[in-house]
């Protein structure tokens, strides 16, 4: 044993110039070590491997107005960025509270917070659905401001183990807490048919939903699996095979087809994993109760069916004189910051400030 040579484990590496699996971008997923090439990947137009990029940075500094002293809630914690702007902006006096129910990346972002020096004097970080803001309120509220980010982190998109994209194999799971709640592959065998043309249509308005539901049921009556990212791709790609526009598409065509129809499918299939409409919801009609009067919340969107919800919340509760003013428009990220960030694009922003 004494003489047994100790075998080192060899690194991960780059495999040639331009890595494409997850993992092997060491350099991108050490963004304190290796800020080069992260600078250098952000130029590109592109999202670092395990990071995020925030958006509409600016206009939601801009309308929360936030001053020393001041309490606030981010409700969707994710990478961090949008809290460490705010807690900038309280130049160490006041608090926020950060909400997240990820239980993988909300341990990376509270350290990687405390090594910037935002620590528990000054920062809360608590694993708790944003639905469930009222918990937090009761101790730490109210709130001067709050902010909820109701998009996806990257680094939750890029993870294949994490099954949010169709674009590398991975589970077909597109839980926003792994470690809880029914996996989308599971899903798929407790719905019918109809329920799940049902579910494609209403959460993310898919023209092809009868004829992808129709084919899930024909795998699974056929007994073949539906359980990797890979799989549903297929399925997806299949269903669309059957459809007239499909035989008068150039390749091309279909292929923009494919990817836009499977985009849509893993977002209806991820709303429904976590009951996201229902979520959005509750912590509509909490809102007002956690806000301070003259309090200011900014909400960002990204897709029709969330900005719906949003919209006419704000809408009904000025009506009722809860909120003194809402955004009467959308606001938009800059073209400027879409060609740095390209999952900016689809972003809507709107605001409500508490009577």
């Amino acid at each position: 044993m004494e003489n047994q040579e100790i075998k080192k484990k060899r690194r991960v590496r780059y495999s040639g110039t331009h890595p494409k699996k997850f993992n092997e971008k060491y350099k991108e997923l050490n963004p304190e070590k290796y800020t080069d090439t992260i600078e250098k990947v952000i130029r590109k137009g592109s999202t670092p491997a395990g990071m995020h990029i925030s958006i509409c940075v600016k206009e939601i500094l801009d309308f929360l107005q936030i001053q020393p002293g001041q309490k606030g809630l981010d409700a969707t914690l994710g990478y961090g960025g949008h809290t460490s702007r705010m807690l900038e902006c309280l130049k160490g006096e006041g608090h926020i509270y950060a909400l997240d129910v990820d239980s993988i990346e909300i341990e990376k972002t509270r350290k990687r917070l405390a090594q910037m020096g935002y620590g528990p004097e000054i920062l809360t970080i608590c694993q708790l659905n944003f639905a469930d803001m009222d918990q937090v309120a009761v101790k730490g509220g109210p709130f001067d401001f709050v902010l909820a980010d109701l998009g996806v982190s990257s680094m939750q998109i890029d993870n294949p183990e994490r099954g949010f994209s169709f674009k590398s194999e991975g589970p077909l799971d597109l839980r926003l807490d792994p470690l809880k709640g029914t996996p989308a592959y599971k899903r798929l065998l407790e719905v019918s048919q109809e329920e799940l043309e049902g579910m494609l249509a209403e959460n993310s308005d898919e023209p092809y939903a009868a004829e992808i539901a129709k084919e899930v049921r024909s795998w699974q009556r056929r007994g073949k699996e539906i359980v990797t990212t890979t799989h549903m791709k297929t399925v997806i790609e299949q269903a669309l095979e059957k459809v007239p526009e499909w035989k008068k598409a150039s390749p091309d065509a279909r292929k923009e087809l494919v990817k836009k129809t499977c985009q849509r499918c893993f977002q209806a299939l991820r709303i429904d994993v976590n009951s996201e409409f229902e979520v959005l919801e509750a912590f509509l009609d909490k809102l007002p109760g956690v806000l301070a009067p003259g309090g200011r919340a900014a909400i960002l969107t990204f897709h029709s069916g969330e900005d719906r919800l949003v919209k006419q919340s704000f809408k009904q509760l000025e009506k009722e004189g809860v909120y003194s003013a809402v955004a009467k428009d959308v606001i938009r990220p800059s073209a400027e910051e879409c060609a740095v960030n390209g999952r900016a694009r689809s972003t809507k922003m709107r605001w409500a400030v508490k009577a």
